[in-house]
């Protein structure tokens, strides 16, 4: 081991060899100068699992936009929800609403079925008004939850997926994208820059008890983003559905079985825990903000590795 003042000396030989050698990268702070530990940790974030070549644009872009802590802190969205809720949770949407105006943005959440098409028409003048001529849909997020949970075949023909419940499914967890898409493609308020998300799951391709309806809903939601992403590639418009891994939500436990596929999947994830809704909003987040569309007609898996163990 070396002595203390050969450690003080390898120490400053080693500083000047990396002065005079290191390279020129836009995070690093140049000899005698300081660092700046926001672009430090930006280039941390940006360089995970990916090339400094790559990242060194995007970089200098995103500076450009977001110079500091302070402004990307402030770069929240005004937000627009459509929700459908009983009286009983309701106070849950007002928390939701006073959280976002204590963070210095806007709020409109409009109780309603987002499947009916004269409503949807309201809402979407009522947010082209709100946005003004200059205004845009950074990020339409379809989320809808509303399906039939019964077996495609039972003993007893009542108990089986009827043709109303297959075409009502279909409808409110799939169809009402393309519609909500068109509607606001329509308005002018999806334009360059703009990031369209749709939630599915690995039902889209795997099969649970009296989860058929649902799981044909997934499938077609991703047919359907992928030629929205198609269609909107060349606007600057990017359209991709994200696959959670099992989230533990009301939605979940309305389906049949679900205490077993919680068991499973924190048994079988590489980090035995569930998914988490941060965790598919952090990763919402940084590809919504981004101006960047390349990304596009993709099926994102946030799930810690569940999809491809189980």
């Amino acid at each position: 081991m070396a002595s203390h003042p050969e450690a003080s000396s390898i120490r400053r030989r080693l500083l000047r060899w990396y002065d005079a050698h290191r390279r020129d990268l836009p995070w690093r702070a140049g000899p005698g100068e300081r660092s700046d530990p926001y672009r430090v940790w930006l280039s941390e974030v940006m360089l995970q699992q990916t090339t400094v070549a790559t990242v060194k644009g995007h970089f200098a872009d995103f500076v450009a936009r977001f110079p500091t802590l302070q402004a990307l802190a402030r770069a929240g969205l005004h937000i627009m929800g459509i929700h459908l809720d009983r009286k009983s949770t309701l106070d849950n949407v007002e928390a939701i609403k006073n959280d976002i105006v204590a963070a210095g943005r806007q709020a409109i959440f409009i109780n309603m079925n987002a499947a009916d098409g004269e409503k949807r028409g309201a809402a979407v003048a009522q947010l082209q008004a709100a946005a003004g001529p200059d205004g845009r849909v950074k990020v339409l997020l379809h989320s809808l939850a509303f399906g039939a949970l019964k077996p495609v075949v039972a003993d007893d023909p009542k108990a089986a997926l009827s043709q109303a419940q297959v075409e009502m499914t279909l409808d409110v967890m799939a169809s009402s994208l393309l519609y909500w898409t068109q509607d606001l493609h329509h308005a002018g308020l999806l334009k360059k820059g703009s990031q369209i998300f749709g939630m599915t799951s690995s039902g889209g391709h795997r099969q649970w008890a009296a989860y058929g309806a649902v799981s044909a809903a997934k499938a077609a939601l991703e047919s359907y983003m992928r030629q929205l992403a198609v269609e909107l590639a060349p606007e600057g418009i990017a359209a991709n559905t994200i696959q959670a891994g099992v989230t533990d939500t009301p939605a979940l436990r309305k389906i049949p079985g679900n205490e077993e596929m919680i068991a499973r999947a924190t048994e079988l994830n590489p980090s035995h825990r569930l998914t988490t809704p941060e965790d598919v909003a952090k990763l919402i987040t940084i590809i919504g903000l981004s101006e960047d569309t390349w990304l596009t007609g993709n099926t994102i898996r946030i799930d810690g590795g569940e999809d491809i163990v189980g």
